[in-house]
């Protein structure tokens, strides 16, 4: 009843629930909100960080942006775009320790994990990289900390290509390595898509999203 109340309703006014990466809420989300204040300053935004899929069918959020496709039949999801992540460091660290001229060179060096390290290891593979559990001294769920401590030369990190041009001090790894598909994914639920405000939103997001 309460997500058919949502999109029923005809204003452009009331809350937008959105839950998307760190990452892209501290470096990308804030332009698109200027946007969405400029169109319909009415609209109030409230953002969760989340490296999970949210749950759109319980209002934990009312539009996801997500690098993997949703399978739940009651959910709208639009392609918004492909991108790719690589390996990146630091040109400090890469003075320190020499520039890698092909995969074997990156046996011996740090690499700052994402969440699960076992799965880092299993994806390298299958691009001609072996790791081992002791190339990841440093671990964290948060993909903004991970930047941080790529930029200050704590190792090397996979960054998406649109995060790690913000950075000049950053150099691309091994840029011969084939770079890893990573889609990206906007999602609501059916009903709210009838939403106005809802609409409008997903639509800014889509917009802005396929530009950066």
């Amino acid at each position: 009843m309460s997500l058919s109340a949502s999109g029923q309703s005809q204003s452009i006014k009331g809350s937008v629930k959105l839950s998307t990466t760190n990452t892209l809420a501290t470096y990308h989300l804030p332009a698109i909100i200027e946007v969405i204040r400029e169109q319909a300053p009415e609209i109030e935004i409230s953002i969760t960080t989340s490296n999970l899929v949210r749950d759109l069918t319980r209002r934990e959020a009312d539009i996801s942006i997500r690098h993997g496709r949703p399978t739940q039949p009651e959910l709208i999801a639009k392609l918004i775009r492909d991108t790719t992540a690589n390996f990146y460091a630091s040109t400090e660290f890469l003075d320190r320790i020499g520039r890698p001229r092909s995969p074997d060179d990156l046996k011996n060096a740090n690499f700052l994990g994402f969440e699960n390290p076992e799965q880092l290891i299993a994806a390298y593979g299958e691009h001609g990289v072996h790791l081992t559990r002791k190339n990841f001294p440093i671990n964290s769920a948060s993909g903004t900390a991970i930047n941080e401590m790529v930029r200050r030369g704590l190792g090397i990190g996979t960054l998406l290509r649109e995060d790690a041009a913000l950075f000049p001090e950053l150099e691309l790894v091994l840029p011969e390595l084939e770079p890893i598909p990573v889609p990206i994914w906007i999602v609501t639920h059916r009903e709210l898509h009838t939403s106005p405000r809802i609409r409008l939103v997903f639509d800014i997001l889509t917009e802005c999203l396929e530009k950066i």
